[in-house]
């Protein structure tokens, strides 16, 4: 069951669509659409795969609302108008370039799962250019905005009302007789021409707070995704008080009139007495403006199909301030007014804060125009300058200075002060005089202090005490920033403070290089002390501090911003323990769990075991752990440090992150870290399907010492798991599992690429998370992708709780960080990953001293269910041909089958050459399409060699549309000056790029070196032509290490004859020969066996 949002009238509604049931392989034919869309006169009809309500409620943990009143469904008659185009043409769909004609482009996704149908699905995720700037569905609500469990046991209570239930109608796209799936069910639909109508649903509208909390919890779907990332954006901007009281109307009521009589017109609408509402609003200037505008571009259609014809950006601004209201009176724990409303004004006053059933107050004309005009002097947009206030210290006994200057908006390094505009010298376009006296009259209703730079007919400074620059520091400047306006501040503003210094010795004095026997409960010694900056200070520097009672103070040379909050905790911290022995365990805990904003860590000096550990340069310290008896590969050096750093978290029962550059070998590191244990208890890895027959591979060829059982599939037997070292699994299989998963003791679990668990809130993640194990380990090329979030999410899965809550995690770290740069924030994170984290670079020196170097890797794909039907297909046809022929005719019977089933392997349209679409019909496909998503992560460059040219003019579009990057297209087709420009192009462009290349047409004789990525998406049989078409970027003028990789579809025709070419490899030239001739000379049943599809290579 799926869980879907959608903006109505009433709130943010919520419908859910179960998994509609598979088509019937019988009816292969493709259900006729149409163009065109309901108007507004069409009946709607109940949804078929619509849960009912009651289900949506228990998915987001809601109070079970009544049912809706059931509505009898209009007849479907044969001769429905909806059957038959409709006047007007459809909306856009994503994907396709307003403006431009043609089909739709496929859309993008982030995930990996089956994609829409090329008529694109309302439902769809954003086009990936519509990326979000600011954090998405994670960065949600904060800790003091989050509610407690018990606020959430009483939101109905609070909110005045329980979630309510609606049978929305809904505009989705289908046929006559049923809606498409929408892309995350994984179902393709079988509609030529999707086209719009009315369907009915039932869904919940929750309370706004009810509302808020879901999202935090059940943002799996591009809707809910969606208005997860509004909401999070509308805590930002209360965080940042980027909102301000309103007094709105209320909306006058149309008035109602019978069948037969006719409104009158001069007839008057008389208002209640609480006629207006007193509410918070959102202020958009700046970056926020541009953030809502590109939030707005994202929306996936879905989220307002009940709203027809509106404009995203007005569906989204309706919500906004929806969710921003709610977190604003959420924030407001007292009163506004603590006594009894007395006038109209107090009546607002009073409305502002308690839950949104008490929003309703009288209209105060003369209020409501005041408060427009405040939104207006907050809200003016920017023009090509700006008003800039510089704050400067000062010098001996002078007084602090705040500098007015104006500033370019597009350029913050042309800065005019306010005297030279006075004196005509500025260098600025248009009227520099009246935009910084307009900016004046802006300004000082957000900083009254300046009025006092006013009273002088040109204004260029305001002098302040020591108490009012601290007030602008810590008040004016964030408000006059957030407006729009330009600050610059001192550079140790914000960043020189008070803090506490922690001092570790160890009890024996040994490193990590010597670890054996230091555990977790080992006792060390340790010391507090206070510090500012990097000086620590005595306790007669800190009684002097608070004698003097100053805001800022200059200690050591440093100014430094102080409050009372912060002396008290300075006082108590020194009147309390300041040294003494805890464990390793208890330090690192302090460490890395240190949350106090108003006291920080600013500084760890340990030594020995933790102090490695702790400064995260543990792996560099370490004695590297020799390649181990029963591993048939020899580590490299880096290999052999990062094999020590694993067994010595191992050994302290901590887990870690192994983030290594893609192709340093982190595989081959795990399994090393197997067979260097020999563990009584089985270890568990977790990965995406299409890399559990890389993993068996890899795991036979260099640890064959291992028992290897695979935990997957139909025939899956949990017998088997207690008789295994290394037990594979998928995350899928692992979610369905769980239970009996949990049974097991393990000594490990692994997640190979864990960026499959960056959304902490998916299933997959909380089922994996959940498995009891002594240790774990998380291998990803990415930790961190796009935000912050997910490292939080694969931290917790290394580590559970070391990083405190994710509410916390958020004020803490990921808002500072994403939102403000906040360097301390971010000095903090490092501090608090660094010791479980180890990530090397393929371009460091001391990874790989002798670049360059040329690294192949055997990439093994799955057949999807329908390339596995071709395929057995095309077998059966051929070896009947094949055995009841002789000659020069079976030689070109076994060429012609060997042909078809390379392209079944490619891709089910390179086989039935018809055109059809792309995405989601080959494993192979979709693994090419990751390593592309990597590579060109990477800023780098990769040559994609095909035999096919046929296939290779397929992929170019599809690859350029989905990673929205240049793909370029070589094949023997081309004249030798359009050769020549592609070849320049690609040698010279510092944009990564992908480059598709005819294996005969390229495979000789060109320098390609500005790639150090190989993919060969076919393989040719000759190892000496891939080798040739390889060397076209590792060759003479190569920088880099060059990466191999050889695509193979898994228990195919491609896997036995990759086998043969090893067995033979010493001998490839004589015995393999050119092409694939020497194929044709095999019996028939030595032909059925290479031919031989097994269930292994199904996906």
């Amino acid at each position: 069951m799926l869980v879907h949002g959608v903006w109505t009238a009433e709130g943010l509604a919520f419908w859910a669509e179960t998994t509609p049931p598979a088509p019937s392989p019988a009816s292969g034919r493709v259900r006729p659409g149409g163009t065109g869309r309901a108007g507004s006169g069409a009946a709607a009809h109940p949804h078929p795969f619509a849960a009912p309500a009651t289900a949506v409620a228990a998915a987001l943990a809601l109070d079970t609302p009544p049912a809706p009143p059931p509505l009898a469904p209009p007849p479907l008659a044969p001769n429905d108008p909806l059957d038959g185009p409709l006047d007007g043409p459809p909306p856009p769909a994503p994907g396709v370039t307003p403006g431009h004609a043609g089909r739709a482009a496929e859309p993008r996704f982030a995930t990996r799962a089956p994609e829409p149908p090329d008529a694109a699905h309302a439902l769809a995720a954003p086009d990936a250019a519509h990326a979000l700037a600011a954090p998405d569905a994670a960065h949600t609500l904060a800790a003091h905005a989050e509610p407690s469990h018990t606020e959430r046991a009483a939101e109905p209570s609070l909110t005045g009302r329980a979630p309510e239930t609606r049978l929305l109608e809904l505009l989705l796209p289908g046929s006559a007789r049923e809606p498409l799936p929408s892309p995350e069910t994984g179902r393709m639909a079988d509609v030529a021409r999707p086209r719009l109508r009315l369907w009915q649903v039932p869904a919940v509208i929750p309370p706004t707070p009810a509302t808020l909390r879901v999202l935090t919890d059940h943002a799996a779907t591009a809707t809910t995704r969606h208005w997860a990332a509004v909401a999070a954006f509308a805590h930002d901007l209360v965080r940042r008080g980027r909102v301000i009281p309103q007094l709105v109307l209320n909306p006058a009521p149309a008035p109602t009139t019978s069948a037969n009589a006719h409104p009158d017109p001069t007839a008057m609408w008389a208002p209640p007495a609480n006629n207006a509402r007193a509410v918070w609003r959102p202020v958009l200037t700046g970056a926020d403006a541009a953030y809502f505008r590109d939030l707005a571009l994202a929306m996936p259609p879905a989220c307002r199909t009940s709203s027809a014809e509106r404009p995203s950006a007005d569906v989204q601004r309706e919500a906004l301030e929806e969710f921003t209201d709610a977190l604003v009176r959420r924030a407001l724990t007292t009163p506004l007014l603590t006594r009894p409303p007395r006038t109209p004004q107090d009546h607002w006053l009073a409305a502002l804060s308690g839950d949104a059933t008490t929003t309703s107050c009288p209209d105060v004309p003369d209020l409501r125009r005041e408060l427009e005009r405040w939104h207006e002097a907050v809200a003016t947009s920017e023009g090509a300058t700006r008003l800039c206030f510089r704050l400067l210290e000062p010098s001996d006994d002078d007084d602090w200075r705040v500098e007015l200057a104006l500033q370019a908006a597009d350029d913050p390094s042309l800065y005019v002060p306010a005297e030279q505009v006075w004196g005509g010298v500025t260098g600025l376009p248009g009227k520099p005089e009246r935009e910084l006296l307009t900016g004046l009259g802006r300004a000082v209703r957000l900083y009254p202090e300046l009025d006092r730079a006013l009273r002088v007919p040109e204004p260029s400074e305001l002098a302040l005490d020591t108490a009012g620059a601290f007030g602008f520091l810590r008040r004016a400047a964030p408000l006059l920033q957030a407006a729009g306006f330009g600050v610059q501040l001192p550079r140790w503003a914000g960043r020189t403070r008070l803090g506490l210094k922690l001092t570790t010795r160890t009890t024996k004095r040994q490193s990590a290089a010597a670890s054996q026997g230091f555990g977790m409960r080992e006792l060390v010694d340790f010391r507090v002390d206070l510090a500012v900056g990097d000086e620590t200070i005595s306790e007669a520097e800190l009684a002097e501090l608070a004698r003097l009672k100053v805001p800022l103070v200059r200690v050591r040379g440093q100014w430094v911003e102080l409050d009372d909050r912060q002396l008290k905790a300075a006082l108590r911290a020194v009147e309390g323990s300041r040294a003494g022995q805890a464990d390793a365990a208890e330090i690192l805990r302090r460490v890395v769990g240190s949350d106090d904003e108003v006291l920080p860590l600013l500084e760890v000096d340990a030594d020995g075991v933790l102090g490695d550990l702790l400064s995260g340069q543990a792996e560099r310290r370490l004695a590297p752990l020799a390649t181990p008896p029963g591993l048939d590969a020899t580590l490299r050096p880096y290999q052999e440090r990062g094999l020590a750093w694993l067994s010595f978290l191992s050994e302290l029962g901590l887990g870690g992150v192994l983030a290594d550059d893609m192709g340093l070998g982190k595989t081959i590191t795990t399994l090393a870290l197997l067979v260097h244990e020999r563990a009584d208890a089985p270890t568990l890895l977790v990965c995406p399907m299409s890399l559990i027959g890389n993993w068996q591979r890899e795991a036979a060829r260099f640890a064959p010492g291992l028992r290897v059982y695979v935990h997957h599939g139909s025939g899956r037997d949990a017998a088997e798991i207690a008789s295994a070292d290394l037990v594979i699994t998928t995350y899928g299989t692992a979610a369905r599992d769980l239970e009996t998963l949990k049974e097991h003791p393990w000594r490990r679990v692994v997640c190979d690429e864990a960026q499959a668990i960056k959304n902490s809130g998916t299933l997959q993640a909380q089922a994996v998370r959940s498995i009891p194990t002594g240790t774990r380990l998380a291998l990803t090329g990415t930790p961190v992708e796009n935000h912050l979030a997910e490292l939080w999410s694969i931290m917790e899965f290394a580590n559970p709780g070391m990083l405190g809550p994710r509410s916390r995690f958020r004020t803490r770290f990921q808002e500072p960080i994403e939102a403000r740069q906040d360097e301390q924030a971010a000095s903090a994170l490092k501090r608090a990953t660094g010791p479980f984290i180890l990530r090397r670079l393929k371009t460091d020196k001391s990874i790989i001293s002798d670049l360059p170097e040329k690294l192949e890797v055997k990439e093994w794909c799955p057949l999807t269910t329908e390339q596995a039907s071709l395929y057995q297909a095309v077998v059966d046809d051929m070896l009947a041909k094949i055995d009841s022929s002789e000659g020069i005719e079976r030689r070109g019977l076994v060429l012609a089958a060997m042909a078809k089933l390379k392209q079944v392997c490619n891709h089910p349209a390179h086989l039935l050459k018809d055109g059809s679409r792309l995405a989601g019909r080959s494993g192979k496909l979709t693994r090419l399409e990751q390593l592309a998503e990597e590579i060109l992560a990477e800023g780098e460059k990769a040559l994609l060699f095909t035999q096919y040219a046929e296939f290779g003019a397929m992929l170019q579009p599809y690859l350029a549309q989905r990673l929205d990057r240049p793909v370029l297209w070589l094949h023997g087709g081309l004249p030798k000056k359009t050769r020549d420009r592609l070849v320049d192009r690609f040698q010279h462009d510092e944009e990564p790029t992908l480059f598709v290349l005819s294996l005969k047409a390229a495979g000789v004789g060109l320098n390609l070196t500005a790639a150090n990525h190989v993919i060969h998406v076919d393989r040719w049989w000759n190892p000496a032509v891939e080798d040739q078409a390889t060397d076209r970027a590792f060759r003479i003028g190569q920088r880099k290490n060059v990466q191999v990789r050889k695509l193979i579809c898994a228990g195919t025709l491609e896997e036995r004859v990759d086998q043969m070419i090893e067995r033979k490899k010493a001998l490839a030239e004589r015995v393999v020969g050119t092409g694939e001739e020497w194929l044709t000379d095999l019996s028939t049943e030595e032909l059925r066996e290479v031919f031989r599809l097994t269930t292994e290579g199904v996906g």
